[in-house]
């Protein structure tokens, strides 16, 4: 079992990734998500890319076994997005939304498990405002006790 200090990161990530899904969710491309709103959506967006990315540097290295996923480039990205902002490309960073973000939601939520105690941590945070688009987790702290 990993330290706790890691579930702050994973949560920290899921809601950025949350978000990121809310305001690109009206979208069908990444010309017309890059536009809209004066770049509101957009700009909104890589900035929690950034934060996905930086979280990502703090989580245990042990705990990043999926080889689905190139855990390096999720911090090399953030650190493109963040010392490039006039050359970031919207069509990178529709992709980074449409295709990579499901995938590493999926592995955030499997290591959650691992994290000593996570269920009591969870309920914690999701009394809270900033978690709270993650209600998805109340699920998954369901089944565990049902099982």
């Amino acid at each position: 079992m990993f330290d706790s200090k890691n579930l702050v990161h994973i949560l920290t990530m899921l809601e950025a990734i949350e978000k990121i899904f809310i305001y690109s969710k009206d979208f069908k491309d990444s010309e017309t998500f890059y536009f809209a709103n004066k770049q509101l959506n957009f700009n909104a967006s890589v900035n929690l890319l950034i934060a996905i990315g930086e979280e990502n540097k703090k989580i245990d290295e042990n705990l990043k076994t999926s080889q689905k996923l190139d855990w390096k480039s999720i911090s090399a990205m953030r650190d493109k997005i963040s010392h490039n902002y006039r050359g970031i490309d919207e069509y990178m960073v529709w992709e980074i939304i449409t295709e990579y973000l499901p995938l590493l939601k999926e592995l955030l939520i499997e290591m959650l498990s691992k994290i000593q105690n996570y269920e009591i941590y969870i309920q914690e945070a999701l009394n809270s405002y900033y978690y709270e688009d993650l209600h998805y987790l109340h699920k998954i702290i369901k089944d565990k006790q049902c099982k």
